[in-house]
């Protein structure tokens, strides 16, 4: 299938991902379908195409990308749909199939905590982050629920808050996302999520070197030790201080991606006398 402007292939798409100008993602297969393969594409979220006429005017003004099985019939009649409701609507060519059939990532839709009523992740961890706890929600945010919500409350009560609030509790001990031997959050974040592609396992690793003070593992760790703490510094309000975070985290994520191999030097090019 030729692109149009109604339709997104899989090899771009997959550029978008993780960046913060990412398309929303909306998974409409079958639940035949999606039972015989219950993986998302990073970020998407599971919505029917029989109720489209219900909750395409949450999506005014959005730029979309609809994702059936094969990138037929369902996904052309959902995003037709949402055009008329003024959303920015294209499909996936070739579907949910054509994107495993590029080897790309996957969710698996289990790992993916209960959304509340209104189709967000809820988690919750320990106030005043430094590294961890800003790199987990970036990767949340940008390659698993770009809605989630992230409380940040007081160390002890975070597992009672945790129960209240139906909110998934990570980096504190003694829960399922939380450091793991070697490993800090955002490790077994990338690796239960099934995001162990190139730029993220780098990413990790410079995560664990500045989180676990082995800053050896990273020549890259010192560099973002001294930001986050320097962000730490500059904010009270955690969730403020999360906001800036996410900036430097895609700033990191697309070094790791595109810029590594980059050098800079200031050759000063002066015509000599």
């Amino acid at each position: 299938m030729s692109s149009s402007y109604t339709s997104i292939s899989s090899e771009k798409l997959s550029r978008l991902i993780g960046t913060a100008h990412a398309p929303t993602l909306i998974d409409v297969r079958t639940d035949e379908d999606f039972a015989a393969d219950p993986q998302l594409i990073p970020g998407a979220a599971r919505r029917s195409h029989l109720d489209v006429q219900d909750w395409a005017s949450r999506l005014t003004g959005q730029s979309v990308v609809v994702i059936c099985n094969k990138g037929q019939k369902l996904s052309e009649g959902t995003a037709a749909w949402l055009r008329c409701s003024n959303v920015a609507a294209e499909i996936l060519e070739g579907g949910h199939l054509g994107w495993r059939g590029s080897e790309l990532p996957t969710v698996p839709a289990e790992r993916i905590p209960k959304r509340d009523g209104r189709g967000r992740t809820i988690w919750v961890t320990r106030s005043r982050p430094k590294i961890d706890r800003i790199a987990c929600p970036w990767l949340i945010r940008r390659f698993v629920d770009p809605a989630a919500m992230f409380l940040f409350v007081t160390s002890s009560e975070v597992e009672a808050v945790a129960e209240k609030f139906e909110a998934t509790p990570f980096d504190i001990e003694n829960v399922f996302w939380s450091h793991r031997g070697e490993l800090c959050t955002f490790d077994v974040m990338v690796k239960e999520f099934g995001l162990s592609i190139p730029p993220l396992q780098r990413l990790a690793t410079m995560v664990r070197a500045a989180d676990t003070a082995r800053l050896d593992l990273s020549p890259e760790a010192p560099g973002l030790l001294a930001a986050s703490l320097g962000l730490s510094r500059m904010f009270d309000d955690d969730l403020e201080q999360l906001s800036a975070g996410l900036i430097l985290y895609d700033a990191f994520y697309r070094w790791c991606r595109d810029a590594s191999k980059e050098t800079h030097n200031w050759p000063t090019n002066k015509v000599k006398p």
